[in-house]
């Protein structure tokens, strides 16, 4: 992580002061300074398409 970009960002950009800067998760942070994108939580169809396509595996004698 780019801590002095970031540091930078929240104490000077946002003028936080440096416990709130801390008490922030990066994504928060990302959040207030307007950075877009990253990964899109999960939806339930591809969640199922895990399921079917990676089974659980019921455990039998052998497995202990």
């Amino acid at each position: 992580m780019d801590w002095r970009g970031l540091m930078h960002a929240g104490l000077h950009q946002l003028h936080l002061n440096p416990a709130d800067f801390w008490a922030l998760t990066p994504a928060e942070l990302q959040m207030m300074l307007g950075v877009c994108g990253g990964v899109a939580p999960m939806v339930r169809g591809q969640l199922d398409a895990l399921l079917r396509d990676f089974p659980d595996m019921t455990k039998d004698e052998h497995d202990g």
